[in-house]
């Protein structure tokens, strides 16, 4: 349903990409990825439908996240590149055009900005009401309620009525049955719904008819979404909700994977995810090599919207293995043989982060185990890849190997090779 629904969105958003990318043939001549009439008319042209359906396509996939306009050219978004492959991706986009629902329709010209704000805000107790309801709820009582819950909205603001019963007014919410003022504020706030239900069925949230409204099968799944996203966010269990990305994955580290998974789902939740990833990978650039693999853990848990920043940094040294290995999870490898995506050289270089994270956070036996890890059959030739890597935390992490080996020989070799790499000797 989301994907017939954003059919014609992903049409125009793929006509885009070939037509409006930078150094195409097809740029506009003003050579911004702009609908200019003479882009909409073209593009009309090519596709076989109208101008102002061309322009009604581009908002929509533009609301739904499948183009993206950057200064003078338009890209697809991650969602259309994931569109053949990943219904998730279509089932993101029509979120995000639900969540935009408002911007869909244009509003009433003649309401004041703060009415139009209000109903905004009020709307999602009228959806959660919809959804509680299963089946047509007559447009009077959503407008009842919106009603109530504006009077909230105004009543929490401190905001007290000024007309002609300004005298008799209560700083609190009268019961509707007993307010005096209902039927002016229904009156004001009836065209507003009336807007608020046209925009949410022009986004295929709804349907409205013979004084009802109803939830469509995706609009009923994406008000329960959002609310188990509320419920998520509510049930963190070790309270990081509200710190920054580094904070929260500190907070992850000595709880065990199901916990801390519970705790990266619960700081997502209440928060973009846009903004969420970037915070993430900038935890990830820190120095401290644990927070970097968490992060990647955070980021398996944000899955596919993760995708196209997480392939923007495959060329930083220090997050490229960690990257090719989510890249690889994410196109469907094992995680098991994920690791067959990275070099010898990547490999060893994600052992060195892996043993920092180990040598600093951990205790000497799990950094004598993380040595049966390596991926080279010998202490020497491990040795000898370490130091030809060039990871910023070699030396220390050899002191902290070679004083944490019950065997002394190999201590000693370790601890060779640590000086070597401190004086840059072979």
């Amino acid at each position: 349903m989301a994907r017939s629904g954003l059919a014609a969105a992903a049409r125009v958003a793929r006509w885009a990409d070939a037509a409006l990318g930078p150094g195409r043939d097809g740029a506009t001549h003003d050579g911004k990825a702009t609908l200019s009439d003479a882009t909409a008319e073209r593009a009309a042209d090519d596709l076989g439908v109208t101008p102002a359906q061309i322009r009604a396509d581009w908002d929509t996939a533009r609301l739904a996240g499948l183009v993206e306009v950057h200064g003078d050219s338009a890209r697809p978004g991650w969602r259309l590149r994931a569109w053949d492959r990943d219904d998730s991706a279509v089932l993101r986009g029509w979120v995000a055009l639900f969540d935009a629902w408002s911007l869909a329709t244009p509003e009433p010209a003649d309401q004041e900005p703060g009415a139009v704000a209000e109903v905004v805000s009020a709307m999602p107790q009228v959806l959660s009401f919809l959804q509680l309801s299963a089946g047509p709820v007559p447009v009077e009582q959503l407008l009842d309620l919106l009603s109530q819950r504006v009077t909230e909205l105004r009543t929490e603001r401190c905001e007290v009525s000024y007309g002609p019963d300004a005298d008799t007014a209560s700083p609190k919410a009268p019961a509707p049955d007993a307010d005096p003022a209902q039927p002016a504020r229904d009156a004001e706030l009836a065209p507003l719904l009336d807007w608020a239900l046209r925009a949410l069925a022009s986004v295929g949230a709804l349907t409205c008819g013979e004084g009802q409204a109803t939830l469509t099968p995706l609009g009923n799944w994406a008000v329960w979404v959002k609310l188990e996203q509320i419920c998520v966010a509510a049930q963190s269990p070790a309270g990081n909700i509200e710190v920054s990305a580094e904070e929260m994955l500190r907070g992850c580290a000595q709880l065990r994977p199901n916990a801390a998974r519970a705790e990266y789902r619960a700081w997502l939740a209440a928060r973009p995810v846009g903004s969420a990833v970037t915070e993430l990978l900038s935890a990830a650039r820190g120095e401290d090599a644990l927070l970097r693999g968490l992060a990647f853990e955070a980021l398996r848990v944000v899955g596919a919207p993760a995708e196209p920043d997480v392939r923007a940094v495959v060329e930083e040294p220090a997050l490229r293995p960690y990257a090719l290995l989510w890249l690889a999870e994410h196109d469907g490898v094992d995680p098991e043989d994920a690791h067959e995506v990275l070099t010898r050289e990547e490999a060893t270089w994600l052992w060195v982060d892996t043993a920092a994270a180990v040598a600093d956070h951990g205790e000497a036996p799990m950094l004598v185990r993380h040595l049966e890890s390596a991926l080279q059959p010998t202490v020497p030739a491990l040795l000898d890849e370490v130091r030809a890597v060039g990871h910023p935390r070699t030396v220390q992490v050899l002191v902290a190997l070679a004083a944490a080996h019950p065997d002394p020989a190999l201590a000693k070799a370790v601890r060779r090779a640590a000086f070597q790499v401190h004086t840059g000797g072979s």
